[in-house]
């Protein structure tokens, strides 16, 4: 059993990576903005805790084995300003803790994966504005996390597409390459792709790494 908070766990992603973590009998704390304002799930303990805030992170950490963030998850105009300063937060939180700081692993994005060498998912026509500043912040979130080598970092791309769906435990990882399917489609449900993250967590592959999935 793995101590696991989860920092943005009300929203489609980190509430599905509270629930599977939970059923496989981990310990969850959701740390979230306003614990007033969120269901927790049988079992799951709250704390309030703003990813911005690098005390309020560290506070929320102590003592976990994992912190996953899935801030940045929702896609929508207006989330791109979070997402890289919320990756400098956490490292610099987790730093803060020293030799007891947990393993971070953090919902990244699909824009920077290759669809073939030399082109980007965030290179197709047509992307509109407010998708292209979300996709170009998780790049940098990454291209920070990177030169990050005193903290235990992973990061998980979704596929192209990633929506609520159906929980099937199946799915196929990556590195650097969007993961398609036969018919050439790049999609993941919200349900598997915590699937995927509880399984790094239980079985490390990609500590100081990105990896993405897709069936």
């Amino acid at each position: 059993m793995a101590k696991i908070a989860v920092i943005g766990a009300k929203g489609t992603i980190g509430s599905r990576i509270v629930n599977e973590a939970v059923a496989r009998g981990h310990q969850v704390t959701a740390v979230v903005r306003d614990p007033a304002g969120y269901d927790a799930p049988e079992g799951v303990a709250v704390v309030a805790g703003d990813v911005l805030d690098p005390a309020a992170v560290a506070k929320a950490a102590g003592g976990q084995d994992v912190v996953v963030s899935a801030v940045g998850g929702g896609d929508g105009p207006g989330h791109s300003a979070l997402i890289e300063p919320a990756a400098r937060s956490l490292v610099e939180a987790l730093r803060g803790l020293g030799a007891d700081a947990p393993r971070l692993i953090a919902v990244g994005g699909a824009g920077s994966l290759e669809t073939v060498p030399g082109q980007k998912v965030w290179d197709a026509p047509g992307l509109p504005g407010w998708l292209l500043e979300i996709m170009h912040a998780h790049g940098d979130a990454l291209d920070f996390y990177r030169t990050v080598e005193d903290v235990a970092w992973t990061n998980l791309s979704p596929a192209g597409t990633i929506a609520p769906g159906e929980r099937t435990g199946s799915y196929r990882t990556g590195t650097e390459r969007l993961v398609v399917d036969e018919a050439g489609e790049s999609r993941i449900s919200a349900e598997d792709y915590a699937v995927a993250v509880v399984d790094e967590i239980e079985r490390p592959q990609f500590v100081g790494a990105r990896f993405t999935v897709g069936y």
